[in-house]
């Protein structure tokens, strides 16, 4: 099958991420690059290691060529001790999504991917992913959007991912007892000034890690 352009899919190991990066190759048509975000020691070493078993799982059924694994445990302990609380999950994802985007324009991917399925979490109403989306430079698609959880496993278990996927969860312990549902971008971007943006996005693009996935599919 002619492959028809690239993206790069952000995962974390869990089930709504990879399933969303096997949906978003579109049966293989979009050269699929991944990119996981270490956020140790906010979560176990158990949990670190699931995006490499993930990738080497759906490497076999998409078109996947790379796996970028950026260091990013210092970049959220700089904004849980720097920024409102209620805003630490909308300023990581922020940072993320700045991050991907410089990883996505090297590799040449003409988009991002991520997880994110309506109401499954506080921070995943409409209008923070609209804020979320304001620190990207290039598309986000979010292939989970129109699934609900049901149907998300039943692919998951489908494509081979779930057993990995679902061992021993865990959530990341930076996350607030009390997210914001209605972010305003405004405040946001005050509490973000606090941070050294620029030079965070530069050291994690310098200190990531890259495994290439030989191969056709």
């Amino acid at each position: 099958m002619m492959i028809e352009g690239r993206i790069l899919s952000l995962i974390s190991g869990g089930i709504d991420s990879t399933v969303a990066a096997y949906m978003a190759s579109f049966e293989g048509k979009l050269e699929v690059y991944a990119l996981n975000f270490d956020i140790k020691p906010y979560i176990g070493e158990e949990e670190a290691v699931k995006p490499l078993e993930i990738c080497n799982r759906l490497k076999k059924i998409i078109p996947l060529r790379e796996l970028h694994i950026v260091p990013h445990g210092g970049n959220l302990a700089k904004i849980v001790s720097s920024c409102s609380r209620k805003l630490t999950c909308i300023i990581c994802k922020r940072l993320m999504l700045r991050i991907a985007s410089r990883i996505a324009l090297e590799v040449g991917a003409s988009a991002l991917v991520t997880g994110d399925s309506l109401g499954q979490v506080a921070s995943q109403t409409l209008a923070n992913l609209r804020v979320e989306d304001e620190a990207s430079s290039l598309p986000v698609l979010r292939p989970l959007l129109g699934l609900n959880k049901n149907e998300i496993i039943s692919i998951a278990r489908r494509i081979g991912t779930y057993e990995v996927s679902a061992s021993k969860p865990q959530t990341c312990r930076a996350a607030p007892s009390s997210p914001t549902t209605e972010a305003r971008v405004e405040r946001v971007r005050f509490e973000e000034g606090k941070l050294p943006l620029s030079e965070m996005v530069e050291e994690a693009v310098r200190a990531r890690r890259i495994y290439r996935f030989e191969g056709e599919v």
